[in-house]
């Protein structure tokens, strides 16, 4: 198995054999039973629903598996070598210290923002009787092509997407207490539900 659901917890440090400090975010990652078992995925749940909140279809679903209460969320994840059995447990033990992992969650919602927050524009100049200190300006050429180019960076919605962050280092593992202590800030807020996978290559803390 290479991968499990969790949730973020924050962020904190901790100090290196050197005395450097890492800054390292936790993540309560699992215990995810498992859900389903077909050929090469696997389904992976955590967190509990209430059973007032749980459909039938997704009870008459877990129960299959053995699971007693449904889980809160569900997710598939790729197997390559021997899936585990239905109704059994992943924890954090798959990982162990100095793993490379990309974590996949949903960043904070910033609602509508402006170019200024959303991209990063400089703005217009902050002197006397100017009225376009946080204005886009010019959006667009005149006669030719007479549109706006697809892609314009301009004010919109902003953040609450999906976001993946690559290549982080696992600096330690509590499997007492199904904690993962990865280096690096990761996406989401505080509570965030994310996804923790393996990953090979290079990283970009190192």
């Amino acid at each position: 198995m290479n991968g499990l659901i969790g949730r973020k917890l924050g962020m904190t440090r901790v100090f290196d054999a050197t005395g450097s400090h890492v800054p390292i975010t936790v993540i309560e990652a699992g215990p995810c039973p498992v859900v389903a078992v077909s050929e090469g995925r696997v389904e992976l749940g955590f967190g509990a629903k209430k059973a007032k909140r749980t459909p039938k279809a997704l009870a008459g679903h877990v129960k299959k598996a053995g699971v007693e209460t449904a889980p809160r969320v569900i997710r598939r994840f790729t197997v390559t070598g021997e899936a585990p059995a239905a109704g059994s447990a992943v924890t954090v033990a798959i990982f162990a210290e100095g793993d490379r992992v990309k974590i996949r969650g949903v960043t904070k919602g910033r609602g509508f923002q402006g170019v200024v927050h959303r991209h990063h524009f400089g703005g217009g100049p902050e002197t006397h009787g100017n009225t376009r200190h946080r204005k886009p300006g010019s959006i667009a050429p005149g006669t030719d092509p007479s549109r706006v180019i697809k892609g314009k960076r301009m004010p919109g919605h902003m953040g609450a997407r999906n976001f993946t962050e690559l290549g982080l280092r696992v600096v330690r593992v509590d499997a007492e207490r199904n904690l993962l202590f990865v280096r690096g800030s990761i996406p989401g807020p505080m509570n965030g539900l994310v996804t923790v996978r393996k990953q090979g290559g290079p990283s970009r803390h190192d």
